[in-house]
């Protein structure tokens, strides 16, 4: 069956803000035995949130903080056309901030990450402007929400990858996180216009580093030849240091098609890549779950989540990945019922998706 752009770009959308919710009851539990006990050998749909856990008198199908602040990105882009970071800072500054205290236990969604406390801090507590008010934060904070901006721009490689870069830019400044989560993105992006999620994925994206389209240093020239001397090498050096992050993804997505390497349960990948908060857990986890269950968007997702750890950014990205492939018709209906302000969310997608496609 044919998937149309728009339908990846929903699914995509759509599939964050459910992995975001599917993962609110059993958020951060780093005892499995404790993640079993209250909540079941496998979580199958929402839960409610323990009282005394993180996001504690939410109930299923809410979202944490993270699919709050994705819901301003995305709704920032469908209003305005396209990224306007004025825009998005704004509604940050009029729309989540004075809701925050500074403390982790507080805000929309029941928990602020370290990432958005510390940008509050430098906003509000010491007014700084946009622009110096990033932290040095290791997680996935900034990918949670850029995947909005590489649904928008999945036609236009290098425009994404500025946008998710300066997007990321406002709250987290370490360059390998960045470099991560711009690939991230870019992988998102390739996945929204079509692109399988292979072995090939990199070399595809390598093409375009090569080309200058995305902004990494290119130490190879076209597979494993060494880059000639001259001017030639010197155009192909890029914002990021090295296109490590770009070759990820295909190391892993070729281990889901050995049959000599093999996670069983899949939910284990937490376990083999990390169950902690950082970039380098999460987004090879994510990589080898939307590649390994690909077309079955509900065994994806529910492994991450039953994964346990930082579950739910390893559910938002998988979940993201795992919608761009299937589209969103691969979504089960009772993810999309369950799940808070779903039909506005959906209108959302159908809003973003059209002004994707548009932009070619």
């Amino acid at each position: 069956m044919d998937i149309t752009f728009e339908q990846r770009a929903q699914g995509a959308l759509m599939g964050a803000f459910i992995g975001d919710a599917l993962a609110l009851g059993p958020h951060w539990y780093y005892d499995l035995e404790a993640l079993r006990h209250d909540y079941g050998n496998w979580i199958t749909d929402y839960t409610d949130p323990r009282p005394d856990r993180y996001h504690g008198g939410l109930k299923a199908g809410q979202s944490s903080q993270a699919g709050y602040i994705l819901d301003l990105l995305a709704h920032s882009l469908a209003d305005r056309g396209r990224y306007d970071e004025p825009d998005f800072c704004r509604r940050l500054d009029q729309d989540l901030f004075p809701k925050l205290d500074g403390t982790p236990m507080n805000g929309p969604g029941g928990y602020t990450s370290q990432s958005i406390r510390e940008t509050w801090r430098l906003r509000v507590r010491e007014h700084r402007p946009w622009g110096q008010a990033a932290g040095v934060a290791d997680t996935t904070e900034a990918a949670e929400r850029i995947l909005a901006l590489a649904i928008r721009y999945a036609h236009n490689p290098a425009e994404l990858a500025q946008q998710v870069s300066a997007n990321t830019a406002l709250t987290q400044y370490d360059t390998t996180v960045m470099a991560m989560t711009v690939a991230y993105g870019c992988i998102l992006g390739s996945l929204v216009r079509g692109e399988p999620l292979d072995e090939q994925t990199s070399g595809r994206l390598m093409a375009m580093v090569h080309d200058g389209i995305l902004p990494f240093h290119a130490v190879t020239s076209v597979g494993e030849q060494a880059v000639p001397p001259g001017p030639a090498a010197v155009r192909q050096v890029g914002q990021f240091p090295s296109p490590d992050a770009l070759l990820t993804v295909s190391c892993i997505l070729r281990a889901t098609q050995d049959p000599d390497i093999r996670i069983e349960p899949a939910w284990k990948a937490s376990l083999v890549y990390g169950m902690p908060c950082a970039v380098y857990h999460q987004f090879p986890a994510a990589y080898y779950l939307a590649g390994r269950f690909q077309g079955d968007f509900e065994s994806a997702v529910l492994h991450a989540v039953n994964g346990g750890g930082q579950n739910q950014a390893r559910a938002i990205l998988t979940g993201a990945l795992a919608g761009a492939i299937g589209g969103i018709q691969s979504i089960p209906d009772r993810f999309l019922k369950g799940l808070e302000f779903s039909q506005e969310r959906q209108d959302l997608a159908r809003k973003l998706a059209r002004q994707a496609n548009a932009a070619t």
